[in-house]
């Protein structure tokens, strides 16, 4: 069953935040960039299992996949797929989770 992949508010901030700091050394790069974080998200509808759980939080609705140094990280749903963040790898990820509403 294909489920309709969301982003939510906060995970398109993280997606800008993340191609203007890209951006600032490499236009060119940033916008491969986003284009690849965009094509991931589309995938998850058939293959959302496949994601890790997150190591950090204990909910296994809640995964991720990496997209280069950046973990792209969703919830999956019975009908949908929510995209929730866009953390760099390096980033404590408790910290950049509750940073924002999530």
């Amino acid at each position: 069953m294909a489920r309709k992949v969301i982003w939510a508010y906060a995970a398109e901030e993280d997606l800008q935040a993340a191609a203007s700091y890209i951006h600032r050394d490499s236009p060119v790069y940033a916008v491969s960039f986003v284009d690849r974080v965009l094509e991931a998200g589309p995938s998850l509808d058939e293959f959302a299992e496949h994601g890790r759980m997150v190591p950090e939080l204990s909910d296994s609705s809640i995964r991720e996949i990496f997209v280069y140094s950046y973990r792209l990280v969703y919830r999956i749903e019975d009908d949908r797929i929510s995209i929730l963040a866009l953390i760099h790898g390096r980033r404590d990820f408790e910290k950049a989770w509750e940073e924002k509403d999530r």
